[in-house]
């Protein structure tokens, strides 16, 4: 069955009458879940059964944000706590063997918890690189302030998630770290020459530029383009995320409602495909919203559909695993990381 180039979140921890119709009407390519979704694991797994069974598509992507620290969906007292990505830069200063491998295995980790509940897709790794006087949306979320060190962790992150058969999303593409606003609710501007940028932003993002799915920043590059956040700047999207970067996989949106983006979610939705992103994410549940998006949501079709199935395509099958032991590990290098920092 065909599907549309758009993942939808929802309202509750539990789909309602109106969802229900709406996703077997409008037939979303993903779903992605957040906080107010989850509570218990059988219910979370219910409800993602749910959505699969709603969409009549019983391999739909279904997504999450949990890197760990802040950004972290599944937490206590059912999920553990997973470290920001800060720590395994620290690691990675005093040993980049360590660093990598406490990457590697708290998205292994990770992957496990998500395999658990049918959760196939993470929004991980970020390849932000911050720079002092930013916002601090990005702060200890990042792997460093070298690109070619915050490559190199996230794609540490990259081999944890694969082992665990859960694909990244790499983010936020081509780059969130110079931002002086959080996208939730302001559109920043970044004025860094475009030969700088490409010497740090974007040089984080090269060696990334095979994984199957990457987010857009609703960042303006001023250099690039001084209109359009990148998610809606066709010059950006051709010139530097396919071009510079070399990025071929399957591009979405951050999220539609964030208020960084200008006019109403339809325009919106049709700025973001108009730029030649594959996929529009809407992240927040409102259904009205959910109703405009779909109605400016083009069929699956074409190269995006191609890069679609390759994204899906390129799921591994998990590796032997022992959770507890990972974890041993993973907190004694945490610990070291803490005395490494004090």
């Amino acid at each position: 069955m065909s599907t549309r180039a758009f993942i939808t979140g929802v309202s509750g921890t539990e789909l309602t009458a109106d969802e229900r119709a709406f996703i077997r009407a409008e037939r979303p390519w993903g779903f992605i879940l957040f906080k107010r979704n989850v509570a218990t694991p059988a219910q979370v797994a219910a409800l993602v059964a749910e959505l699969r069974s709603a969409a009549n598509a019983p391999d739909a992507p279904v997504l999450i944000d949990q890197e760990g620290g802040r950004v972290q969906r599944l937490g206590p007292p059912h999920w553990p706590v997973y470290p920001p990505g800060a720590v395994f830069s620290t690691l990675y200063d005093t040993d980049s063997a360590l660093g990598l491998t406490a990457a590697r295995l708290s998205a292994r980790l990770i992957a496990a918890d998500l395999a658990d509940l049918g959760i196939t897709v993470d929004c991980l790794p970020l390849a932000d690189v911050p720079v002092p006087g930013a916002d601090a949306v990005i702060g200890n979320r990042a792997y460093g302030t070298s690109p070619d060190k915050v490559a190199a962790i996230a794609r540490a992150v990259t081999e944890g998630l694969e082992q665990g058969s859960v694909l990244p999303v790499l983010k936020h593409i081509p780059g969130h770290g110079r931002a002086t606003a959080d996208t939730h609710f302001k559109l920043p501007t970044v004025d860094t020459p475009q030969d700088e940028l490409e010497r740090t932003d974007f040089a984080a993002f090269k060696p990334l530029a095979d994984l199957p799915m990457a987010m857009t920043a609703h960042v303006v590059f001023s250099a690039v383009d001084p209109a359009h956040p990148a998610t809606t700047s066709a010059t950006m999207i051709a010139q530097v995320i396919r071009g510079a970067i070399g990025f071929q996989g399957l591009l979405m949106s951050d999220d539609v409602s964030m208020n960084a983006l200008a006019g109403s979610i339809a325009e919106r939705t049709r700025a973001i495909f108009a730029a030649g992103c594959d996929m529009a994410l809407h992240c927040n549940g409102n259904i009205e919203e959910m109703r405009e998006v779909a109605g400016q949501t083009p069929e699956l079709s074409g190269r995006a559909l191609e890069r679609a199935n390759a994204a899906l395509a390129a799921r591994k099958a998990p590796q032997p695993f022992d959770r507890v032991a990972a974890r041993a590990e993973l907190d004694a290098l945490i610990a070291r990381a803490n005395t490494a920092s004090a």
